[in-house]
């Protein structure tokens, strides 16, 4: 699923951890949080391919196992469909690496993780078409609990659809490795109602949450539960015999399904429970999705089973929301992938263990589904590089030279700076994932912009020209990005996937300033404890004794311990992230977390100590003039400690994230 599950905040505290020790931060590498299919770009090299059996088949048989060697995964499955028929399908690897397991494309289960949003969205839209659901409407209308009134605008399901609802990242209980869900589908939605923290339909954020309400008012609406309802209704009439939406998995599917691994040289990973079913939880074959790929590219229809009308179809399948007119934009559940010159709908998704695509070229005929059971060693993303080379292979492009804008040096300096996502949390401790690196923008060589992290499929940095007002292209290559202002006048920066964006941020929000911050701050408690003994051990050699005032003497081992206290806080935060696997943020860690925030606030409460002692430092005569700056500079850093763990939440006892 599109989720940045708990990497985020274990990456942080991991760096903060790592610079307290070795007074440098340093990251170590985790696997790849699930993203938009931004990066890379592909290269036309030769004429166009007929797009026919044989050609596919040569093509992705050189292409996809060098893919799952070069990565580290254990298998995958690739199917094309064309004109209604399946033009190509095939495994590669193994679903089981220990037994030699082969993938195979009608046997074989995969999770497509947020792909399953495509039938949740069907499923909303069957309804709307008989006249039972409206997507304009207030959506609390549809529910039996309510969504809190913010903003004075209600949400509807035609943002939800788009992504446009306003929630902050929500990802606690999200995905577990339990034998079967904790909650039935509206307890999970009752107890993990997300702060809204942007204007409905105003600022596009990936929304879970949003997707599973989608998937609850289908069954309010229908009077049947969510699983029930989509094998009656899409499944069963499309023949999608071995899908479901089940967890754990039925008896006659069980073993039909893939393993997941990280590594395809590691171990298996458990069956993933996805507790916002409605959002991820969808297995099925290759075969299975290839039905409902052409259904859609039937606007609805395939052989005798109609599960849309034609009209409902062409509407879901337009362009509903979009920042700027010169990128993708969101339609009703898929969302624009336009490349080459043709325009495309998709959808990705991402478990922790599976990895998936799936495209649609309606004006073509032509549908693309792959799917990787293993994560990988995620220095790329197979699955962008798989489809943008079969794009290249069979409809070659070169976007059309433009003239560099008079503005574009002065357009530069103006879109510079730091940027950070939408999809983010606020209301929580997990807000401090927003301290990993920013997306940075800084002006370059005639008129162009380096946009960081964005990178090549070689990993070298891209660079943006300016083609139009504020909207960029990348230097040789046909990528896309556009500045623009959201709903306060604040600069935007708009990728060309439609269902985030990226907001530019103060000094204060900079992933620099607070990383210099807190890296300071430990540098500074970790060396007062380190020449604590240190100063006592030379002193014993000297013989000296250390005259200070009484008071004064008293309160300096306290400091100690307030110093003691906030390194601990950080590093106890980073082994509880680090030690629970996919199920360290769920309920279950709940009092582990409130423990470890009280550790924190004692910490930050100890600060008066340390204000108290600079205060005596500097009235006692007897004290060295260098401790009494010393002290100081430990007083700052403990202020430091209380504005970081207070700005970013460290310090919120709020469970709901």
């Amino acid at each position: 699923m599109k989720q940045r599950i708990f990497l985020s905040l274990a990456l942080q505290i991991a760096m903060l951890a790592s610079a307290a020790m070795a007074q440098a931060p340093k990251v170590t590498p985790v696997p790849p949080t699930p993203q938009a299919p931004t990066a890379g770009e592909s290269r036309v090299t030769e004429p166009p391919h007929e797009l026919t059996v044989g050609d596919v088949h040569a093509f992705l048989d050189g292409f996809v196992p060098m893919q799952l060697e070069r990565e580290d995964i254990a298998g995958a499955v690739v199917l094309v469909v064309k004109d209604g028929e399946i033009l190509f399908a095939k495994g590669y690897g193994y679903s089981d690496v220990e037994k030699k397991t082969p993938v195979t494309v009608d046997a074989t289960l995969f999770r497509p993780g947020s792909i399953s949003k495509l039938f949740t969205w069907t499923a909303v839209m069957q309804l709307v078409e008989q006249g039972k659901i409206d997507l304009d409407r207030d959506i609390n209308e549809y529910l039996d609990f309510k969504i809190p009134a913010k903003f004075g605008k209600p949400i509807t399901l035609r943002n939800i659809m788009t992504h446009t609802p306003g929630f902050e990242e929500q990802i606690k209980d999200l995905i577990t490795e339990d034998a079967a869900p904790g909650a039935t589908l509206k307890q999970h939605l009752v107890t993990h109602i997300p702060e809204r923290i942007f204007p409905p339909g105003t600022t596009p954020a990936y929304s879970n949450y949003g997707a599973s309400l989608a998937g609850y008012i289908v069954e309010r609406v229908s009077g049947r539960p969510f699983n029930d309802y989509v094998a009656e209704n899409i499944f069963k009439p499309l023949g999608m015999a071995h899908s479901t939406f089940a967890q754990p998995l039925p008896g006659d599917l069980k073993p039909l399904m893939s393993n997941g691994y990280r590594l395809g040289s590691g171990k298996p990973k458990p069956f993933e429970i996805i507790e916002e079913a409605p959002a991820g939880a969808l297995a099925a074959t290759a075969a299975d999705i290839s039905r409902f790929m052409i259904a859609h590219l039937q606007n609805g229809k395939l052989e005798r089973a109609q599960i849309l009308r034609p009209e409902t179809a062409t509407v879901m399948h337009s362009r509903q929301f979009g920042l700027s007119p010169a990128l993708n934009g969101m339609c009703l559940g898929f969302y624009e992938e336009s490349r080459n010159g043709k325009r495309i709908i998709g959808h990705g998704g991402d478990t922790v263990y599976f990895h998936s695509d799936l495209h649609l070229m309606l004006e073509n005929g032509i549908g693309f589904f792959v799917s990787y059971n293993s994560a990988g060693k995620g220095e790329i993303s197979p699955r962008s590089a798989l489809w943008y080379h079969f794009l290249d292979r069979y409809f070659p492009y070169t976007p059309p030279k433009v003239e560099k804008p008079a503005s574009a040096d002065a357009d530069a300096k103006t879109v510079a700076g730091r940027y950070l996502t939408t999809r983010r949390s606020e209301g929580s401790f997990l807000k401090v994932g927003a301290v990993e690196e920013n997306v940075r923008v800084t002006p370059d060589e005639n008129g162009t912009i380096k946009v960081e992290p964005f990178k090549d499929f070689n990993g070298q940095i891209k660079k943006w020209q300016e083609i139009t007002p504020l909207v960029y292209r990348s230097v040789n290559g046909q990528d896309l990005l556009a500045f623009v202002h959201d709903y306060n006048g604040n600069m935007l920066l708009a990728p060309n996937f439609p269902a985030a964006a990226e907001q530019r941020v103060s000094l204060a929000q900079s992933a620099d300033f607070n990383q210099a911050l807190i890296v300071g701050v430990l540098i500074i408690l970790g060396l007062t404890l380190l020449c604590w003994p240190l100063a006592a051990v030379i002193r014993g050699h000297y013989h000296q004794r250390l005259e200070l005032d009484p008071s004064y003497m008293r309160l300096r081992p306290w400091v100690r311990v307030v110093c003691a206290v906030d390194i601990a806080f950080l590093l106890i935060f980073l082994m509880v992230l680090t030690s629970g696997g996919i199920n360290v943020l769920s309920s279950r860690t709940d009092f582990k977390f409130q423990a470890i925030q009280f550790v924190g606030v004692v910490g930050a409460v100890g600060t008066v100590v340390v204000l108290v002692a600079a205060l005596r430092s500097w009235r006692d005569p007897q004290a060295w003039f260098w401790g009494k700056v010393w002290n100081l500079l430990l007083l700052l850093a403990c202020l430091g400690f209380v504005w970081f763990s207070y700005h970013w939440n460290l310090l919120n006892f709020n469970m709901n994230y």
